[in-house]
């Protein structure tokens, strides 16, 4: 028996290795390491959605291959930008996704819409439109249910407030222009921007939203608060009333 353990522990012998130290690596860690490079490399816009989507879970789900949840959220949700606004309690249906990894991408949603917010209230709105449209989608366009927010201006067209002044149901938000109106008083607001979501996605104006709009101007116009624009923004893209020829 001595003879055995000498023959383990001699000069020569091979050096003996524990269970965890001669497990395999999982097959997923080489994948996050080329995945990060391509994306420190190339840029993310050389990512598909499913990918740039892994890089965030990465850090939520450190010990999980995650490329099929990420693959299975994009197609229950859409696309990148949908998955970060689908509310919580929807992303956590989803088998993999806890409550704290949907509070992970939540958080970057809502570190994404003040981002893109502060971006409109540096300049004046007008000169920063793309910034204004690209605001508005950030943080409307994958609502559930309708939203009515307003952009208040001042007389240089630099955003004074960023209110939602109802949310409705999934086809209609109630609008009480007389209310919208004291409410620009308040503030003294020289003009304003309307903005609403369609949660069906497709962005076209209904006619309750163009008789809407009508009632607005027709009030504003004697207090002398320019409306600037009536913005309908969906998942499908957005709808200018000055662009359509409606205000």
């Amino acid at each position: 028996m001595s003879a055995g353990i000498g023959k383990g522990t001699g000069k020569g012998s091979r050096k003996a290795t524990s269970p965890a130290a001669s497990a395999e690596v999982p097959h997923y860690h080489g994948h996050r390491e080329r995945l990060r490079s391509r994306f420190e490399e190339a840029g993310a816009e050389t990512l598909p959605d499913y990918e740039l989507l892994e890089l965030l879970l990465f850090r939520s789900i450190p010990r999980r291959d995650v490329k099929p949840l990420a693959k299975e959220l994009i197609q229950r949700f859409g696309s990148f930008a949908e998955v970060l606004g689908a509310p919580a309690a929807r992303l956590t249906e989803i088998d993999g996704v806890s409550e704290s990894v949907a509070l992970d991408l939540k958080i970057v949603e809502a570190a994404l819409k003040r981002m893109a917010k502060g971006a409109v209230g540096k300049r004046p709105v007008l000169s920063s439109w793309s910034s204004v449209l690209d605001y508005c989608r950030m943080a409307m366009a994958f609502a559930e249910r309708e939203q009515f927010r307003i952009l208040f201006l001042d007389k240089k067209n630099i955003l004074i407030a960023d209110e939602v002044q109802q949310t409705g149901t999934v086809d209609h938000t109630p609008v009480y222009p007389r209310e919208v109106m004291r409410r620009a008083l308040e503030l003294s607001a020289s003009a304003i921007i309307l903005v609403h979501n369609h949660p069906s996605g497709d962005p076209t104006p209904s006619g309750a939203d163009m008789r809407m709009t009508r009632e607005l101007v027709d009030i504003a116009k004697p207090l002398g608060i320019a409306i600037h624009d009536h913005i309908i923004v969906g998942r499908d893209g957005h709808a200018s009333f000055r662009s359509l020829g409606l205000i």
